[in-house]
């Protein structure tokens, strides 16, 4: 069930998860329980749902009522239980809320779920893509879009990325994120990384490539990479690359050719060239 609201004020507290709250307070915003995130446009919205995350609220431009949107309406009218409140406004007055135009006209404010463990992730896996710090929400969800597209079967990545529920990297990801389970490895406090994480993937049976450039790496096209029963594919920080002691924890150091003297790629760049080649044998 849902309930329309008219916008009558800017400063509503209502909205202020909307308008006023940073990525890192909408997290924290109702602990003990699992934070909020904010998705945009009625297919992101769509595929969470799919996914089985909750809406809270939603923000809607009035035009798009009988639009996309409906859509999305007509599965929350289904559901049972307290009604969420659905705020409609004008699209000039939507944009004065938030300080941006809403894509598509729509933005929902929904719940976080428990993420599942590591074993709980890899067990089925044959194929995972883990990220080292790696800070910039576009490069976080562009390389889940290409991971989900590309043969990847899960996602891991330490506590020094970015969040893959921030509102940008969802956007980026097409909703990608809602499709292919993720994780991050170890918690805040102990934060798993790189020694105790790396043990946990060779003692799940993978082998690990981390992709760096060093004189002893070896081509993306390696039949050895290609036969590996599990392997996990390791992409590092967007500066500096992996750790030196996650490199020298890793079975192999492979490299992607390159021509006309360029000698790295955006490590979203290189995710897709990696999951393309690595992914495909188990994607076929």
């Amino acid at each position: 069930m849902y309930q329309i609201i008219e916008i009558r004020q800017l400063n509503e507290e209502a909205l202020h998860i909307y308008t006023s709250l940073s990525e890192s307070q909408l997290y924290h915003c109702r602990e003990p329980l699992e934070g909020l995130f904010i998705a945009e446009s009625p297919k992101v919205i769509e595929r969470a749902m799919d996914a089985g995350y909750e809406p809270v609220s939603m923000l809607i431009d009035r035009r798009e009522l009988d639009k996309e949107a409906a859509r999305i309406l007509t599965r929350i009218a289904a559901r049972e239980g307290e009604a969420i409140p659905v705020y409609v406004g004008e699209e000039a007055v939507l944009r004065q809320l938030t300080g941006f135009a809403l894509t598509r006209g729509c933005l929902c404010a929904m719940e976080r779920k428990v993420l599942p463990t590591v074993r709980e992730i890899a067990q089925n896996a044959s194929r995972i893509a883990v990220l080292e710090n790696i800070v910039n929400p576009t490069n976080v969800g562009a390389i889940f879009r290409s991971a989900a597209a590309l043969g990847m079967d899960a996602v891991l990545l330490t506590h020094g990325c970015s969040d893959p529920l921030y509102r940008r990297a969802i956007r980026v990801s097409m909703g990608t994120v809602f499709q292919i389970p993720w994780t991050f490895m170890g918690d805040r406090k102990e934060p798993g990384w790189p020694a105790p994480g790396m043990a946990l993937l060779k003692d799940l049976g993978f082998q690990t490539a981390a992709m760096a450039l060093k004189k002893d790496s070896v081509s993306i096209s390696d039949p050895a990479l290609m036969a590996a029963p599990k392997l996990a594919v390791l992409l590092g920080t967007e500066g500096e690359g992996l750790l030196e002691e996650t490199i020298d924890a890793c079975d192999y150091t492979v490299m992607i050719p390159m021509f006309h003297g360029v000698d790295s790629l955006n490590v979203a760049a290189a995710s897709a060239v990696a999951f393309w080649q690595l992914g495909r044998p188990h994607s076929t």
